[in-house]
């Protein structure tokens, strides 16, 4: 099935609820759909290209004067096994997070730290999602889709995405180029688990035995004490990546801020924690208008009702220079800005 209208709302396609027209908008549920679309659509070529998933990851700063792409594609399935693992392959379009609850349910282990991330499988794979000290990139096997310049259907293996903290091939030599279509996950039949976060482990020592059911039970637990419900509030998860320094300016924080939340990232580098720095900064709770900053996680900025795709770019801008001039440090928002500026 394929839907194509002009001048197209996405407000109901961008968890910050913010109202955006896009000029052309294709929708499939099948790649098969995506060649002769083209063919057909010869002005593509000519015009800005957006492939869309979930949305929960886009801030619409104005109307899309081109085409966006939604590749809505259903389905989870087994398609491999070996000793140790289960391969399943999962349409672009379906939820990520019904994708967690699927292999819990089956008992297939690897993603159950990923449980309440929103967006769709596909958008996963592009944005290399993480949480809880495990990024999707550990499980991934091949991602499947459609080349738009052979006009081909293609896959790459996961060394293939060179994926790098919330990074990939997708979204940089092929962003706009290749359209993923299907993602295929190698989940364990034997679990080794990963709890060592704090809050994560404290809460699973509450809800009982560790096993792949409490696990994601506490990831949800501890994911709605800390971020908004988009459905309610308008918002896109975490807006800022957490910043990676050099251990030298790393130290220099922690001989004045000790408490200074820190992980190791690599040889010589630091990871910090963003909402932990723009909280130190005064913005928890901040509001003008309905633009503001989440008033239980500063990583989050919201939409309170009628706020502009303007309105939250100017608050992000704003964060973003004061942590600058308080720590010397620059962070970069997670969320992508549509049209970008």
């Amino acid at each position: 099935m394929v839907r194509f209208e002009e001048n197209y709302s996405l407000k109901a396609h961008n968890t910050f609820n913010i109202e955006g027209k896009t000029r052309y908008y294709f929708e499939l549920t099948e790649m098969e759909d995506l060649p002769s679309f083209f063919a057909d659509f010869q002005d593509w070529q000519s015009m800005p290209l957006l492939v869309l998933g979930g949305g929960s990851n886009l801030l619409l700063i104005d109307d899309f004067d081109g085409l966006v792409i939604h590749p809505n594609i259903p389905g989870i399935g087994q398609v491999d096994e070996d000793r140790n693992h289960i391969y399943l392959e999962v349409g672009a379009g379906v939820e990520w997070d019904d994708v967690v609850a699927f292999a819990v349910e089956h008992d297939l282990a690897g993603i159950e730290n990923l449980s309440l991330i929103p967006g769709n499988a596909g958008a996963a794979a592009v944005q290399n999602i993480g949480a809880y000290g495990v990024e999707i990139c550990d499980v991934i096997e091949t991602v499947r889709g459609f080349d738009l310049q052979t006009f081909e259907a293609c896959e790459l293996n996961a060394e293939q995405c060179n994926y790098a903290y919330r990074d990939s091939i997708f979204k940089k030599e092929l962003k706009n180029r290749f359209i993923v279509t299907s993602v295929v996950l190698r989940l364990d039949k034997f679990p080794e688990f990963k709890v060592g976060y704090g809050s994560l482990k404290d809460e699973i020592a509450k809800i009982g035995e560790l096993n792949l059911e409490n696990i994601r039970e506490a990831v949800i637990k501890v994911r709605k004490s800390k971020l908004p419900d988009h459905k309610v509030i308008g918002n896109a998860g975490s807006f800022f990546m957490n910043p990676i320094v050099d251990e030298a300016k790393a130290n220099e924080l922690l001989t004045k801020y000790p408490d200074m939340p820190k992980y190791p990232s690599g040889e010589g580098k630091t990871k910090l924690a963003a909402g932990w720095l723009i909280d130190q900064c005064g913005w928890k709770g901040y509001r003008k208008g309905d633009a503001g900053v989440h008033a239980d996680q500063a990583l989050v900025l919201v939409n309170y009702g009628n706020a502009t795709g303007k309105d939250i770019a100017q608050l992000s801008k704003e964060v973003k220079q004061s942590v600058l001039d308080k720590f010397g440090v620059e962070i970069h928002p997670e969320v992508n800005f549509i049209p970008k500026t």
